[in-house]
């Protein structure tokens, strides 16, 4: 059932599309409040269905010399990036994307008719996180904001939403995190996975006091971590940036590895250089941008272990770089 009117420049709209869900919205700020009959679940969410009128375009980003532009990017762009106004207007452009006949849709191509976008719980830098429902599912939603005016990092971004993609929709083992969908048409490229009611790793440790952890607890954990990486490995994946913060716990408090956006498959990276990841989690070849293999993931995940043991976060008292230096010199 739908039901709509327009009064005094508000759009109101009332959907009830089963029995058991109503969803009421106001198109202003496109809030929309879910309600699951019989208990309580979500909060405001946003719908993809809505629009707004087309008579402003959205705004070109504002133009800057080249030796201002980084400044540019970091503040203005970050303000922009962080603003709900922004991205209301992000998603209101997600609902004018309609395939012609000719365009080919990969197979795991989101149907935005049935996505709502609700509070956002974690941030990256170019990405937001979101909780949300998909064909009357709870789901995450990671949307990246593809950035204009930076052609480098506008390319490295596609490279690693592809890349994550294309790993993700061919991953299936309980210790990895559930692909579902994923949507691709800038600024917007978003994945659809399973939500993970408990938060990260690091966030549940974060919690506990130092070296509280059972050896059960430890043991349950580090198991199920050891056979999501024991799979991804047989499947030719080097992960690249296993850490706590990268580890998501469901509610039976199990393990699944996630955030496969620095992942390559190993035939393709085998003689690879660089330092893609996070310098407390690196492996030392990593750091000296060495050739490396699958046995920087081992590094990680002893890292991640001596988490479980500690409940502390590694070389703390440092900064980044000081733990990448601390690890290639061999410095304790």
């Amino acid at each position: 059932m739908f039901r709509n009117r327009h009064s005094g420049g508000k759009f109101l709209l009332t959907i009830c599309f089963d029995k058991h869900h109503i969803i009421i919205a106001n198109s202003k700020g496109f809030t929309i409040t879910h309600l699951f009959l019989g208990s309580m679940v979500g909060s405001c969410f946003y719908g993809l269905r809505l629009r707004r009128p087309k008579s402003k375009p959205l705004p070109e980003p504002p133009s800057s010399s080249k030796a201002n532009l980084e400044s540019d990017v970091d503040n203005t762009g970050r303000k922009r990036f962080d603003s709900m106004e922004s991205w209301s207007m992000i998603l209101d452009s997600m609902e004018t994307w309609e395939a012609s006949k000719e365009e080919e849709q990969e197979e795991w191509t989101a149907d935005l008719s049935q996505l709502f976008i609700g509070n956002k719980f974690a941030s990256g830098a170019h990405s937001r996180i979101y909780r949300g429902i998909y064909k009357q599912r709870a789901v995450a939603v990671k949307m990246v904001r593809i950035p204009s005016e930076d052609e480098e990092r506008k390319v490295l971004l596609e490279t690693q939403f592809n890349s994550e993609v294309a790993l993700l929709s061919r991953l299936f083992h309980h210790n990895i995190v559930q692909f579902i969908a994923a949507c691709k048409k800038p600024p917007v490229y978003c994945i659809i996975t399973e939500y993970m009611s408990q938060g990260t790793l690091r966030m549940y440790l974060n919690k506990k006091e130092p070296y509280s952890l059972s050896i059960e607890t430890i043991l349950r954990l580090s198991l199920d971590i050891s056979r999501g990486m024991e799979y991804l490995h047989s499947q030719g994946v080097i992960h690249r940036d296993l850490k706590s913060s990268n580890l998501l716990l469901n509610d039976e408090m199990r393990v699944k590895v996630a955030d496969f956006g620095t992942s390559c498959l190993e035939t393709r990276c085998r003689k690879s250089k660089g330092n893609s990841g996070t310098y407390r989690w690196m492996a030392p070849e990593m750091v000296k941008e060495k050739p490396y293999t699958r046995k920087v993931d081992v590094y990680s995940f002893g890292i991640v272990l001596w988490e479980l043991t500690t409940a502390l976060l590694p070389f703390q008292g440092m900064t980044p770089v000081q733990a990448a230096f601390a690890v290639a010199e061999k410095v304790k």
